[in-house]
Formats: structure tokens, C-alpha cells, sequence
């Protein structure tokens, strides 16, 4: 086992994992797991730049998270920014930054290598399983895009799709600045529209109704869940994997666009920084399902921070096997 730690750093969240793992076993044993709301992409789809207080929001996160990596001792580390740092023209600013702090560059990857971790993070305990039979369809619906990744032991293709639940907020459910309460029928319906373009667009090189289990990732998908298993606190635990069907997504995503902030503030499992993009993640949810006719979602609290912690872990294991 080789301790690491690994940080994911989306549109919306950042997220820590510390933790034990051997790549070859698939064992992973959880130190520390933690996810604070920056909002990095708060206006990137609109400016093309990073803003000064997103970025201010996620150095302090950082500061607090290199604190906890020095804390457990972790051998490793490595920094993972995905689609808002990606579309920004100031990026250079978040990777001085996030140097400065943590001491390692941030991997500004390809849509394509975030879907590669996302699939083994979500996979690797599933694999085997007759109740989750391949091959798999994983969907990680971000604040900014929308990783599909087909696969069954191994990868088999993978899109990346700018449709996540900050970006379709921003783009549709916003008047003058303000998120509309509750958004009007012509806005969901502009989301469903995007959504559906994106699902067409992926579909070219993901075949998306071939698999036979879909598995959904990140925080849109796992609090629909906690709200169709009727959790009063987010508990993981019971979170993870559990199995969603398709009309309880439906109900609550209908519920969910057609809600008032205050009423989707007083769900008492929705994170506050949730409570404006939740309805347009939900949306993307319920299309996905809707196009591929999956009956179910199985949801994994296992995403992409496993899957970075992995490659750290080989990337460890193969460099003292080369000393």
C-alpha cells in the first residue's frame, strides 16, 4: 500500500482524497476525503477568464487541504483541473497559484484523460459482479461538462461534452444576473435542447446504449440520490451504489426544476452551493437515462479521485521498482 493523496479541482468543487491504495489489488482504504463549493467557473462560459474571488476561494481551499496532506504524511501528490481551468485565458494565475501552495503543478488534462480516471475509480470494485454485469456506461456530470465512458475491465471509448450543472445554470437559467425562481418552462426547455445536442455529439464516438449498467458519478447525481433514498444527512455509505430508478429521477428532477431556491434550500441533504445548479445537473441526469434507456442508475461515491489516486499509487510502485 503506498500513501497518497490526490485533488481534484472541477467547475464547481474541490476535492480531496487521502488515502491507501494498491493499483494492483484495487484495495483503497480511506484517510481523508473532503470536497469544499469554490465555484472556480463561476462566469468562465461568459468572460473566458478565471474570476479574482473564484480564485481567491480556491487558493484558500488549497491552503486548507495542504494542511491535511502534511497532516497524514502522504508520499505523493498530484493536482487534477478539469473543464473550467481548461477554457480559461488566465489559467497561468491558477497554476502559479496552486505551485505556490501545494508545491506541484496543477494537470490541466484532456476531457478524454478525465473520463480514463473517472471509469477506473467508478469500475474497479464493480468489475466481476453479476448484479452490475458490463460493459458500463459512466457518466460524470460536473459543473462544466460531462464526461460518458464505455467500457467493461478496460476503457473502451470515451467523450468529453460541455453540458454540466454550472454551465447549463449559467447559460439558460439565469435573468439579469439572477438565477430565475423557479425557472420558467422556455429556459428548461433550452436546457433540455443543449443537453440533447451533447448527447448527439457524444453518441458519434460513445456507443451510450450499449452498455448494460449505467453508473453515475459526482455531486448532481449522488444528491438525487440521498433525496430518492429519503436521507435527512448526506451519508456516503449508503449513497454508495446504491440504485436509483429512472422514475424516482424523473419525479425528483421535475420536482427539483419546477422548485423555488428556498424550497430546494430546505432539502435538508442539499449542500448550499448545490442549491442553484442542482436542477439543470438533474435535467442532464434524467436526458442521459432518457437516451439510453437505462431503467436504473447505479450511484458510486467512487469517481475520479480514486482514479488519480491509482495512477498515483503505480506511478509510486513502478518508480521504487525501477530504483
Amino acid at each position: 500500500m503506498t500513501r497518497v493523496a490526490a485533488i481534484d479541482c472541477g467547475t464547481n468543487s474541490i476535492r480531496l482524497l487521502v488515502a491507501d491504495a494498491d493499483p494492483v489489488t484495487g484495495e483503497l482504504v480511506d484517510l481523508d476525503r473532503r470536497m469544499q463549493i469554490v465555484r472556480l467557473g463561476q462566469g468562465v462560459d461568459k468572460t473566458g477568464r478565471l474570476a479574482q474571488e473564484a480564485l481567491d476561494r480556491t487558493f484558500a481551499a488549497c491552503r486548507d487541504y495542504a494542511a491535511i496532506i502534511k497532516e497524514h504524511g502522504a508520499e505523493r501528490l498530484r493536482f487534477v483541473a478539469t473543464s473550467a481551468s481548461r477554457d480559461a485565458e488566465n489559467r497561468d494565475e491558477f497554476v502559479r497559484g496552486v505551485l505556490d501552495i501545494l508545491g506541484v503543478e496543477p494537470e490541466v488534462i484532456s476531457g478524454d484523460q478525465e473520463a480514463e480516471f473517472s471509469f477506473t475509480g467508478a469500475t474497479k470494485e464493480l468489475t466481476g459482479r453479476a448484479d452490475v454485469p458490463g460493459p458500463y456506461l459512466v457518466v460524470d456530470i460536473g459543473g462544466g461538462s460531462t464526461e460518458f465512458v464505455v467500457g467493461d475491465g478496460h476503457v473502451r471509448a470515451a467523450r468529453s461534452v460541455d453540458v454540466g450543472c454550472v454551465r447549463m445554470t449559467e447559460r439558460h437559467l439565469v435573468h439579469d444576473g439572477v438565477v430565475t425562481d423557479p425557472p420558467t418552462e422556455a429556459q428548461l426547455a433550452a436546457v433540455r435542447a443543449d443537453v440533447a445536442a451533447a448527447l448527439d455529439l457524444a453518441e458519434k464516438t460513445v456507443p451510450l446504449r450499449e452498455a448494460r449498467t449505467l453508473v453515475g458519478l459526482a455531486g448532481s447525481v449522488t444528491t438525487v440520490a440521498a433525496i430518492a433514498l429519503g436521507l435527512d444527512t448526506y451519508d456516503s455509505t449508503a449513497i454508495h451504489h446504491a440504485r436509483i430508478p429512472y422514475e424516482r429521477v424523473r419525479d425528483i428532477t421535475d420536482r427539483l426544476a419546477h422548485s423555488t431556491h428556498a424550497e430546494r434550500a430546505a432539502i435538508s441533504v442539499m449542500h448550499p452551493g448545490r442549491v442553484d445548479v442542482i436542477a439543470a445537473g438533474a435535467l442532464v441526469l434524467l436526458a442521459i437515462m432518457e437516451r439510453t434507456g437505462a431503467h436504473e442508475v447505479v450511484v458510486s461515491e467512487h469517481d475520479i479521485l480514486d482514479g488519480i489516486a491509482f495512477s498515483v499509487a503505480e506511478e509510486a510502485q513502478a518508480g521504487s521498482g525501477a530504483e
